[in-house]
């Protein structure tokens, strides 16, 4: 079983914790897509009673993370093409107003600070760690989100990026496109330097509607292999 570990949270009830640390085990891709969930296993490693472990794996079967397979028991849920499209249509809109307001407000300050991100991915990308990748591309685009000024859409936003977790790091395992990554990263950046609003928001475009054909191509792929 992958290295993930139940993290206390003394303002939480247990069962919210268990919770929250299978969901992000998932969500994060160190419990996989088609891994059973053994409640023995799991209530052994996370060091707690299968009671809770029992309710969180009914809880995530409601949010679609975890498919109950009949004879089988449950199983992290496949990614799907549905769930893939319905994040990206709202996270593409979402990005482009942030790019707009980005576009309107980003501070020399926060330009610096793009800057650093940017160098932190490509030196994320030079180590190969998908983890580490992912979290340097989130890094780099929370510095937009932070320079809209809009606490709210920061919010919401932050809210999608949970459910982006899995769809992130399935691009991200397609080595031959961080190299493209890395370029749409630059256009962004220098779209927004020049308060180029068009060009930015269709820097943004583009870069999420390559996450989507890759990670479309890759779950086809997958499925082949499945059958």
């Amino acid at each position: 079983m992958n290295n993930f570990q139940v993290n206390m949270n003394e303002y939480l009830p247990l069962r919210d914790v268990v919770f929250n640390t299978l969901r992000q085990a998932i969500l994060k891709g160190e419990l996989a897509p088609g891994e059973r969930l053994m409640e023995i296993q799991l209530a052994e490693r996370l060091g707690v009673s299968r009671t809770p472990i029992r309710e969180a794996i009914r809880k995530l079967e409601l949010e679609g993370l975890v498919l109950m397979v009949p004879r089988k028991g449950a199983e992290v849920a496949k990614i799907s093409e549905k769930s893939l499209k319905d994040v990206l249509e709202v996270r593409r809109s979402l990005e482009e107003l942030a790019i707009e307001l980005a576009c309107q407000r980003m501070t020399e300050e926060e330009f610096g600070e793009l800057e650093a991100r940017q160098k932190a991915f490509s030196a994320a990308i030079e180590t190969g760690d998908s983890m580490q990748i992912a979290e340097s591309d989130e890094a780099y685009h929370d510095v937009i989100y932070a320079s809209t000024g809009n606490a709210r859409l920061v919010q919401i936003l932050n809210n999608l990026r949970e459910q982006m977790y899995r769809f992130r790091l399935e691009y991200i395992k397609d080595r031959d496109k961080r190299q493209v990554l890395m370029a749409e990263h630059e256009h962004i950046m220098k779209a927004l330097r020049g308060r180029q609003m068009q060009e930015a928001k269709r820097a943004i475009r583009e870069h999420i509607d390559n996450q989507e054909i890759t990670v479309l191509k890759n779950l086809k792929e997958s499925e082949k292999h499945d059958l």
